[in-house]
Protein backbone atom coordinates (compact mmCIF):
# COMPACT_ATOMS: atom_id res chain seq x y z
CA UNK A 1 0.00 0.00 0.00
CA UNK A 2 1.10 3.63 -0.89
CA UNK A 3 2.17 5.56 2.13
CA UNK A 4 -0.14 8.93 0.22
CA UNK A 5 -2.98 6.36 0.61
CA UNK A 6 -2.53 5.89 4.66
CA UNK A 7 -4.24 8.18 6.88
CA UNK A 8 -3.55 8.72 10.18
CA UNK A 9 -5.80 10.27 12.78
CA UNK A 10 -3.48 12.22 15.50
CA UNK A 11 -5.45 13.28 18.42
CA UNK A 12 -4.15 15.57 21.24
CA UNK A 13 -5.45 17.98 23.46
CA UNK A 14 -1.70 19.70 22.80
CA UNK A 15 -1.55 21.79 19.66
CA UNK A 16 2.15 21.74 20.16
CA UNK A 17 2.69 17.98 19.84
CA UNK A 18 -0.04 17.61 17.05
CA UNK A 19 1.97 20.53 14.87
CA UNK A 20 4.53 18.21 15.33
CA UNK A 21 3.69 14.72 14.90
CA UNK A 22 1.96 15.90 11.42
CA UNK A 23 5.12 17.64 10.50
CA UNK A 24 7.07 14.81 11.01
CA UNK A 25 4.72 12.33 9.25
CA UNK A 26 3.48 14.33 6.69
CA UNK A 27 7.37 14.89 5.69
CA UNK A 28 7.33 10.90 4.94
CA UNK A 29 4.17 10.76 3.06
CA UNK A 30 1.16 10.06 5.04
CA UNK A 31 -1.82 11.44 4.95
CA UNK A 32 -2.69 13.71 8.52
CA UNK A 33 -5.47 15.02 10.21
CA UNK A 34 -6.00 15.93 13.59
CA UNK A 35 -8.34 16.26 16.65
CA UNK A 36 -7.98 18.34 19.64
CA UNK A 37 -10.05 16.19 22.06
CA UNK A 38 -11.87 12.38 22.35
CA UNK A 39 -14.88 13.48 21.13
CA UNK A 40 -14.00 15.15 18.30
CA UNK A 41 -11.85 12.29 17.40
CA UNK A 42 -14.06 9.46 17.74
CA UNK A 43 -16.02 11.61 15.22
CA UNK A 44 -13.72 12.36 12.95
CA UNK A 45 -12.42 8.21 13.15
CA UNK A 46 -15.68 7.42 11.48
CA UNK A 47 -15.57 9.35 9.11
CA UNK A 48 -12.08 9.43 7.66
CA UNK A 49 -11.47 5.38 8.88
CA UNK A 50 -8.33 6.41 8.99
CA UNK A 51 -5.58 2.93 9.14
CA UNK A 52 -3.88 4.12 12.03
CA UNK A 53 -5.06 6.70 15.42
CA UNK A 54 -2.22 8.54 17.90
CA UNK A 55 -4.30 8.96 21.04
CA UNK A 56 -2.82 11.03 24.16
CA UNK A 57 -3.87 9.19 27.33
CA UNK A 58 -4.24 12.55 29.04
CA UNK A 59 -6.80 14.78 27.90
CA UNK A 60 -9.68 16.73 29.51
CA UNK A 61 -13.02 15.19 29.12
CA UNK A 62 -13.08 11.98 26.99
CA UNK A 63 -9.61 10.46 28.33
CA UNK A 64 -7.24 8.66 25.88
CA UNK A 65 -8.61 5.34 27.29
CA UNK A 66 -12.05 5.93 26.64
CA UNK A 67 -11.77 7.55 23.24
CA UNK A 68 -10.02 3.89 22.40
CA UNK A 69 -12.57 1.55 23.99
CA UNK A 70 -15.08 3.20 21.95
CA UNK A 71 -12.93 2.86 18.74
CA UNK A 72 -12.60 -0.40 19.59
CA UNK A 73 -16.44 -1.01 19.89
CA UNK A 74 -17.13 0.55 16.81
CA UNK A 75 -17.63 -1.62 13.84
CA UNK A 76 -16.55 0.88 11.19
CA UNK A 77 -13.02 0.91 13.26
CA UNK A 78 -12.78 -2.89 13.62
CA UNK A 79 -9.58 -3.15 11.69
CA UNK A 80 -8.40 0.79 12.97
CA UNK A 81 -4.67 0.60 14.77
CA UNK A 82 -4.31 2.43 17.92
CA UNK A 83 -1.08 4.17 19.14
CA UNK A 84 -1.47 5.77 22.69
CA UNK A 85 0.77 8.37 23.33
CA UNK A 86 2.29 9.09 27.34
CA UNK A 87 4.35 10.65 29.12
CA UNK A 88 6.79 9.15 31.57
CA UNK A 89 4.89 9.44 35.28
CA UNK A 90 1.56 9.37 33.84
CA UNK A 91 -0.53 6.91 36.15
CA UNK A 92 -1.82 4.74 33.72
CA UNK A 93 -0.35 1.45 32.94
CA UNK A 94 0.51 -0.31 29.87
CA UNK A 95 -1.19 -3.29 30.82
CA UNK A 96 -4.54 -1.42 30.90
CA UNK A 97 -3.94 0.69 27.78
CA UNK A 98 -3.57 -2.84 25.93
CA UNK A 99 -7.25 -3.97 27.79
CA UNK A 100 -9.07 -1.44 26.31
CA UNK A 101 -7.29 -2.30 22.72
CA UNK A 102 -4.05 0.12 22.26
CA UNK A 103 -1.79 -1.28 19.78
CA UNK A 104 1.36 0.02 20.75
CA UNK A 105 2.66 2.97 23.29
CA UNK A 106 4.78 6.21 21.63
CA UNK A 107 6.22 7.64 24.68
CA UNK A 108 6.88 11.85 25.35
CA UNK A 109 9.00 13.43 24.77
CA UNK A 110 9.22 12.00 20.96
CA UNK A 111 11.87 11.51 19.10
CA UNK A 112 11.56 11.71 15.25
CA UNK A 113 12.99 8.86 14.29
CA UNK A 114 11.58 6.64 17.16
CA UNK A 115 7.88 7.49 16.10
CA UNK A 116 8.50 6.73 12.16
CA UNK A 117 9.84 3.24 13.20
CA UNK A 118 6.75 2.29 15.34
CA UNK A 119 4.57 3.70 13.12
CA UNK A 120 5.93 1.86 10.25
CA UNK A 121 5.96 -1.28 11.89
CA UNK A 122 2.21 -0.94 13.41
CA UNK A 123 1.31 -0.09 9.42
CA UNK A 124 3.18 -3.59 8.71
CA UNK A 125 0.50 -5.01 10.11
CA UNK A 126 -2.02 -3.76 7.57
CA UNK A 127 -0.02 -5.07 5.30
CA UNK A 128 0.16 -8.89 6.54
CA UNK A 129 -2.86 -8.50 6.78
CA UNK A 130 -4.13 -7.41 3.41
CA UNK A 131 -1.69 -9.91 1.59
CA UNK A 132 -2.76 -12.42 3.72
CA UNK A 133 -6.57 -11.67 2.44
CA UNK A 134 -5.61 -11.53 -0.95
CA UNK A 135 -3.70 -15.28 -0.80
CA UNK A 136 -6.59 -16.67 1.28
CA UNK A 137 -9.20 -15.00 -1.18
CA UNK A 138 -6.76 -17.27 -4.11
CA UNK A 139 -7.53 -20.31 -2.64
CA UNK A 140 -11.12 -19.95 -1.02
CA UNK A 141 -13.94 -19.14 -3.50
CA UNK A 142 -17.47 -19.09 -2.03
CA UNK A 143 -20.31 -19.73 -4.43
CA UNK A 144 -23.87 -19.31 -3.29
CA UNK A 145 -24.04 -22.01 -0.68
CA UNK A 146 -20.91 -23.76 -1.49
CA UNK A 147 -17.45 -23.09 -0.29
CA UNK A 148 -14.44 -24.25 -2.18
CA UNK A 149 -11.02 -24.58 -1.15
CA UNK A 150 -8.53 -25.45 -3.32
CA UNK A 151 -5.71 -25.45 -1.36
CA UNK A 152 -6.99 -28.44 0.67
CA UNK A 153 -9.11 -29.49 -2.14
CA UNK A 154 -12.34 -29.36 0.36
CA UNK A 155 -15.88 -28.26 -0.36
CA UNK A 156 -18.34 -27.42 2.09
CA UNK A 157 -22.16 -27.41 1.00
CA UNK A 158 -24.46 -25.36 3.93
CA UNK A 159 -21.04 -25.43 6.51
CA UNK A 160 -20.88 -29.88 5.51
CA UNK A 161 -17.85 -31.36 4.03
CA UNK A 162 -18.73 -33.05 0.49
CA UNK A 163 -16.34 -35.41 -0.51
CA UNK A 164 -15.60 -35.37 -3.87
CA UNK A 165 -12.95 -37.21 -5.75
CA UNK A 166 -9.69 -35.26 -7.44
CA UNK A 167 -11.20 -35.10 -11.06
CA UNK A 168 -14.78 -34.16 -10.27
CA UNK A 169 -13.32 -30.97 -7.28
CA UNK A 170 -10.97 -29.71 -10.10
CA UNK A 171 -14.32 -29.60 -12.54
CA UNK A 172 -16.36 -27.87 -9.96
CA UNK A 173 -13.22 -25.34 -9.30
CA UNK A 174 -12.84 -24.76 -13.19
CA UNK A 175 -16.68 -24.14 -13.84
CA UNK A 176 -16.91 -21.99 -10.51
CA UNK A 177 -14.35 -19.60 -11.10
CA UNK A 178 -16.20 -18.09 -13.57
CA UNK A 179 -20.02 -18.17 -12.88
CA UNK A 180 -22.28 -18.30 -15.69
CA UNK A 181 -19.69 -18.58 -18.12
CA UNK A 182 -20.01 -21.65 -20.68
CA UNK A 183 -17.30 -24.23 -20.65
CA UNK A 184 -16.62 -25.69 -24.11
CA UNK A 185 -15.88 -29.45 -23.90
CA UNK A 186 -12.46 -29.06 -25.59
CA UNK A 187 -11.81 -26.24 -22.70
CA UNK A 188 -12.76 -28.88 -20.14
CA UNK A 189 -10.29 -31.48 -21.48
CA UNK A 190 -7.89 -29.23 -22.39
CA UNK A 191 -7.78 -27.96 -18.26
CA UNK A 192 -8.76 -30.61 -16.41
CA UNK A 193 -7.31 -33.98 -18.22
CA UNK A 194 -4.67 -31.88 -20.40
CA UNK A 195 -5.83 -33.30 -23.59
CA UNK A 196 -5.45 -37.08 -22.21
CA UNK A 197 -6.06 -38.90 -25.75
CA UNK A 198 -7.40 -41.85 -23.35
CA UNK A 199 -10.20 -39.00 -22.09
CA UNK A 200 -13.29 -39.22 -24.08
CA UNK A 201 -15.83 -36.70 -24.27
CA UNK A 202 -18.00 -38.96 -22.30
CA UNK A 203 -16.37 -39.02 -19.36
CA UNK A 204 -16.96 -35.24 -18.79
CA UNK A 205 -20.64 -35.58 -18.79
CA UNK A 206 -20.19 -38.68 -16.23
CA UNK A 207 -18.17 -36.15 -14.10
CA UNK A 208 -20.96 -33.16 -13.97
CA UNK A 209 -23.76 -35.87 -13.60
CA UNK A 210 -22.18 -37.09 -9.90
CA UNK A 211 -21.41 -33.27 -9.41
CA UNK A 212 -25.26 -32.95 -10.05
CA UNK A 213 -25.65 -35.46 -7.45
CA UNK A 214 -23.56 -34.31 -4.93
CA UNK A 215 -24.40 -30.57 -5.04
CA UNK A 216 -27.52 -30.23 -6.84
CA UNK A 217 -28.53 -29.94 -9.98
CA UNK A 218 -29.78 -25.96 -10.26
CA UNK A 219 -25.65 -25.49 -9.83
CA UNK A 220 -24.99 -26.83 -13.51
CA UNK A 221 -26.57 -25.78 -16.59
CA UNK A 222 -26.02 -27.65 -19.81
CA UNK A 223 -25.60 -25.74 -22.84
CA UNK A 224 -26.48 -27.87 -25.42
CA UNK A 225 -24.02 -28.64 -28.60
CA UNK A 226 -21.29 -26.43 -26.42
CA UNK A 227 -20.73 -27.51 -22.87
CA UNK A 228 -21.62 -26.56 -19.36
CA UNK A 229 -21.43 -23.38 -16.78
CA UNK A 230 -21.78 -23.26 -13.01
CA UNK A 231 -24.68 -21.04 -11.38
CA UNK A 232 -24.58 -19.73 -8.04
Amino acid sequence: MNKKELKILLIDDDTEILDLLSIILRSEGYEIHTAKNGREGLINAKLLKPHLIILDIMMPGMDGMETCFEIRNSKILKDTLVAFLTARGENYSEAAGLDVGADDYITKPIKPKVLLSRVKALLRRLETTETTNIRMSEYIMTRGDIVIDREKYLVYMHNEVIDLPKKEFELLSLLASKPDKVFSRAEILQEIWKNDLGVQVRTIDVHILKLRQKLGSNHFKTRKGVGYKFIE
